[in-house]
């Protein structure tokens, strides 16, 4: 059977956070533009919920919420219990593990279970619960795999400092045994990067050829250089999501330390929620950087491209990307990048010294020789900021992200016969 013109997608996401981490951007430029495209779509969410534009239904699967501000960790009260599944997940995460990617796949495959003949496919955007792989026996479920986890995973047990810190790593990323499992008996997976692809043949042990590539993308109309609001000189612009050892914050920081010796008026602004207590705010208190590291969160769009053309150089310090939304916002502003090689970054921001500045991984120095030479030649917004932006217009965006889903769409539909 040929799939219908317009398709009925059920796009679920285990969490949605508008402002910060890139599953939130995902879900809700994604779901826009496939709607633009003609198709209904129903985006279905675990807390903290995605913000979604006129013309998108968004259901709202509520959970126990362990991790949200301001009080992580806490002890659930016994009426905020409302099943066994709420149970489930206190209990995985009593034991050190994350639970979200499991309870939010049994509370998706419960919703969906009576609503099939609402959708034509299911499209799981990096969950990969045992509940997905119930779900793709009653409805075929295309998954969306931006990087392996199981790389989050190494590189955090890696940089623990203690024996027990490692355990803890270890214990906590346990969920990604399940997720192999899962996309291993999914028919079709679409992740964001070559890099990405080979990494999640290794990480997780997926057939290569169930495995196809469509770019993520930005709106180069939204993301925008004005004229009218000039760079601040000094200014650092920087996106950190999660205070993790993956997203290379620790290295900024320090490079920022030992530039502020050579460039006094260098200070760096992050997008992003502090965690208290967090390596990070740790790391700003020793090297003496209260004053001169401010975090951003909450705000909107519009003023998300004021502080990326406010900034002198944006900076993307991770050890591994699976792709970078950061990255892109940035370079579609037309501010100076400069990105670490880590994972598909050189692959995303393309060549160094044309369109971005490359820098190595998880080496404060070099952050400190390419940024510094950033903040000394402002001249370099007409040239790499420029180039940055035309390789954004030229080669990413969400209406092509959408276009090129839809086809995956209906490969997948042609595979299951429907």
């Amino acid at each position: 059977m040929t799939s219908p013109d317009r398709l009925r997608i059920a796009l679920l996401t285990y969490r949605g956070h508008p402002y910060t981490g890139g599953q939130g951007i995902y879900i809700r430029h994604l779901s826009r533009e496939l709607v633009e495209l003609g198709h209904e779509v129903e985006v279905i969410s675990g807390p903290p919920y995605p913000h979604v534009d006129e013309g998108v239904r968004l259901a709202k699967l509520p959970s126990l919420d362990l991790y949200r501000s301001p009080d992580p960790f806490r002890f659930p009260k016994f009426s905020e219990y409302r099943d066994r599944i709420d149970l489930l997940e206190y209990l995985v995460t009593a034991g050190a593990t994350f639970a979200e990617p499991l309870t939010f796949s049994l509370r998706a495959e419960r919703y969906l279970r009576d609503r099939l003949d609402q959708f034509d496919l299911v499209h799981d955007n990096q969950c990969l619960g045992t509940g997905i792989a119930t779900i793709d026996q009653m409805i075929p479920v295309l998954g969306t795999i931006h990087h392996p986890i199981t790389v989050d995973r190494e590189i955090e047990t890696a940089h623990a400092p203690t024996r027990w810190k490692r355990f803890t790593k270890d214990r906590f990323y346990a969920f990604t045994g399940m997720q192999s499992k899962v996309a291993q008996q999914l028919t079709r997976i679409i992740t964001v990067s070559s890099n990405s692809y080979e990494d999640i043949i290794t990480g997780h042990g997926v057939d290569p050829d169930k495995l196809h590539i469509v770019h993520v993308g930005v709106d180069p109309d939204q993301f925008v250089p004005i004229p009218e609001v000039q760079p601040v000189p000094g200014r650092i612009m920087t996106t950190a999501s999660a205070d993790v050892a993956m997203k290379g914050l620790a290295y900024l920081l320090e490079a920022l330390a030992k530039l502020r010796t050579e460039i006094p008026e260098a200070h760096l602004t992050v997008i992003g929620r502090p965690k208290t207590d967090s390596r990070a705010t740790q790391t700003i208190k020793d090297l003496g950087l209260t004053d001169v590291v401010e975090f951003v969160s909450g705000v909107s769009d519009r003023r998300i491209v004021e502080l990326y053309n406010e900034a002198s150089v944006a900076v993307v310090p991770s050890l591994y990307e699976g792709f970078s939304l950061p990255a892109i916002e940035a370079m579609s502003t037309g501010v100076p990048l400069v990105a670490s090689t880590g994972g598909a970054l050189p692959e995303v921001v393309g060549t160094d010294g044309e369109t971005a500045i490359h820098v190595t991984p998880g080496d404060s120095d070099d952050l400190v020789a390419k940024v510094g030479h950033v903040l000394r030649n402002p001249d370099l917004r007409d040239t790499i900021g420029a180039a940055g932006r035309e390789r954004v217009k030229n080669n990413f965006s969400w209406r092509i992200t959408a276009e090129r889903t839809v086809e995956q769409y209906r490969l997948l539909l042609e595979e299951r016969g429907c």
